[in-house]
C-alpha cells in the first residue's frame, strides 16, 4: 500500500504536480493508493477533480482503490457535494483509509516472461491458474484470448522481458503486460497469437476497455475483461 501525504496550496497549477506524482505512485503497482489531506489548503475547488482523474486511471490500471483521508473541513465539503469525486473514497484519517484499503486487497497473480514465442502459451496457462484460482472458470476464455495478444504484441514488437499482471477486481478481471519499450501498442497489427491475424483488433472486440500508459523504463497496456 502507498501513503502519499500532501502539503501546500492545491490549485489548477499544483494540481498537475500532484497528478503526477500520484501517477508515478501507480506505476508501482500498490494494492491500494491512499492520499492523506491533512496539510492541504484547497485554494480552487477545482482543483479537487485531479483525485477523481487518478481514481479513474488506478481502476482500469493497475486496478487499484484510490482512498483520501484527513481532508480540511472545507475540502470535505466540496468532496461531499462533487459529482466527479462522488465515487472517490473519503475518511477521517489516514489510519482507518488504511484499514479498510487493506481489507479490500484484490487477488492478484504477477509472473515475468521472456519475449519467445513460448510466452503465449504461458500466458494462457496463467489465465487458467488465475481463474482456477479465483473460481471464475467461464473468464478462462476470454481472458487467454486477450492475455495472449498483449503478450504476443510484446513478442512481435517489443521483443523485451515482460511481467504479466492479472487482477480481479469485481466486476472484472483485469489483464496488463508491462514491457521495456516505450513504442505505442498498435491495434492494427497481427500478434503472433492472433485469431485469424486479428492481434489486438481482437482485444478490442472481447474487453470492455483497453489502453496503455507509460512506465519510466517503458510501457504497460491493459484490458478489462467483463467479470459478471
Amino acid at each position: 500500500m502507498t501513503v502519499v501525504r500532501l502539503h501546500g496550496e492545491l490549485d489548477l497549477g499544483t494540481m498537475r504536480s500532484v497528478h503526477t506524482v500520484l501517477d508515478r505512485c501507480l506505476t508501482t503497482q500498490p494494492d491500494a493508493l491512499v492520499v492523506d489531506l491533512q496539510g492541504v489548503t484547497v485554494a480552487d475547488r477545482l482543483a479537487l477533480s485531479v483525485f477523481a482523474a487518478t481514481a479513474r486511471q488506478a481502476a482500469d490500471w493497475p486496478a487499484v482503490p484510490v482512498l483520501l483521508c484527513a481532508p480540511p473541513s472545507d475540502a470535505a465539503a466540496w468532496l461531499a457535494r462533487s459529482s466527479a469525486c462522488r465515487g472517490v473514497p473519503v475518511h477521517r484519517d489516514c489510519a482507518e483509509a488504511t484499514r479498510l484499503a487493506g481489507r479490500t486487497a484484490a487477488p492478484r497473480l504477477r509472473a515475468g516472461l521472456e519475449p519467445v514465442a513460448s510466452a503465449c502459451r504461458r500466458a494462457r496457462e496463467l489465465v487458467g491458474e488465475a481463474c482456477g484460482r479465483w473460481n471464475v472458470p467461464e473468464l478462462v476464455g476470454p481472458a487467454s484470448l486477450v492475455l495472449s495478444e498483449l503478450v504476443g504484441n510484446v513478442v512481435r514488437h517489443a521483443h523485451t522481458p515482460m511481467q504479466v499482471t492479472l487482477t480481479l477486481r469485481r466486476p472484472y478481471l483485469h489483464v496488463a503486460v508491462s514491457d521495456g519499450s516505450r513504442s505505442a501498442a498498435r491495434a492494427t497489427s497481427p500478434g503472433l497469437c492472433a485469431e485469424g491475424g486479428r492481434g489486438l483488433l481482437l482485444v478490442r472486440e472481447l474487453a470492455q476497455r483497453w489502453g496503455s500508459f507509460p512506465l519510466a523504463d517503458g510501457k504497460v497496456v491493459w484490458a478489462v475483461v467483463p467479470a459478471n
